[in-house]
C-alpha cells in the first residue's frame, strides 16, 4: 500500500511540474514573439488599454497583457 501511495505521490509531483513546465514555456514563447516583433518592426514597446480608465500605456517586461 504505502508504493502506491509513493506512486501515486510521485506521479502527481510530475504532472504539476509538467504543467508548470508548459505554462512556463508559453510565457517564454510569447516574450521572444513580442520582443522579435518589436525589433522587426522597431518599436519601442507594446501599447495596451487599460480597461478601467480606458488610456493606453506602453506594456512594460513585467505587464501580463489579456
Amino acid at each position: 500500500m504505502a508504493q502506491l501511495l509513493l506512486l501515486v505521490a510521485v506521479g502527481l509531483v510530475g504532472w504539476f511540474g509538467y504543467k508548470k513546465m508548459v505554462k512556463d514555456a508559453e510565457r517564454v514563447s510569447k516574450s521572444v514573439r513580442r520582443a522579435k516583433d518589436e525589433t522587426k518592426t522597431g518599436a519601442s514597446g507594446t501599447l495596451v488599454k487599460d480597461p478601467k480608465t480606458g488610456e493606453y500605456r506602453v506594456e512594460g517586461p513585467d505587464d501580463e497583457a489579456g
